[in-house]
């Protein structure tokens, strides 16, 4: 890049709930970012000290009317002044190559026509745990169908050109995703993203990967939606 060339500014967007025990991890991770650049955390009424922790690390912190994980990602990139937005869940955990890779995409002009996505991974030495890795790239590769815990780098112009994140409980990943690859395309970062394995661990991931296929076709034929986030949950 020209060096007077001036860097596009990136803002990550955090939605939170209880998370005190992983945010201040991520916020380490984030902070190894050697330019300018805004951390946003949306919370949905947090009972810990996810608030306290934000605002010890001076994060912008922004009090969500309600825990809906779509409306706090709504509400955070409306309040984005970043020519990029990074959007990720609390308990992830980045590896310091992410920096490198990320200024790689943004430098790059045409890198605004698609949206991009980490590999997925979690951090355990568990055989279910790559065979799901494994599938979960297969989908997001082939499928084009990441999700919302493998994180979601758009540019701004692309991401309220597409309308941005739905103020929905529950598939707000999947219905952006959706209204994206029908004109545009996501690609790999090329670098991984972990998640926590807590809500992996007492679960067969086979019965769970059909009790969310199950859940996604409800959703595309229209299921009311607060009833498909209980049934999540």
């Amino acid at each position: 890049m020209d060096r007077f060339q001036k860097l596009p500014t990136l803002s990550i967007v955090i939605p939170t709930l209880n998370e005190a025990s992983h945010l201040p991890l991520l916020l380490s991770d984030l902070n190894v970012w050697p330019f300018d650049f805004e951390i946003t955390i949306v919370d949905g009424g947090s009972r810990d000290l996810t608030t306290s922790i934000a605002q010890i690390q001076g994060v912008n912190t922004i009090k969500a009317l309600k825990p809906n994980r779509g409306y706090q990602l709504r509400i955070g990139a409306s309040s984005s002044k970043g020519d990029w937005l990074l959007f990720l869940h609390a308990d992830s955990r980045l590896r310091a190559n992410w920096v490198k890779s990320i200024l790689k995409i943004i430098t790059t002009k045409s890198s605004e026509k698609a949206a991009w996505y980490f590999d997925f991974k979690i951090k355990k030495n568990n055989l279910e745990f790559r065979i799901l890795e494994i599938f979960v790239a297969l989908r997001s590769y082939f499928f084009q169908k990441p999700y919302g815990d493998q994180g979601l780098l758009i540019h701004k112009n692309l991401y309220h050109h597409l309308g941005g994140f739905n103020s929905i409980k529950i598939m707000e990943d999947l219905d952006l995703i959706t209204r994206l690859t029908k004109t545009n395309k996501v690609k790999r970062i090329k670098e991984s993203i972990y998640t926590d394995d807590i809500k992996w661990r007492n679960s067969n991931i086979f019965k769970r990967g059909i009790k969310n296929a199950v859940l996604r076709r409800k959703w595309r034929q229209g299921y009311d939606i607060d009833k498909l986030s209980k049934e999540y949950n």
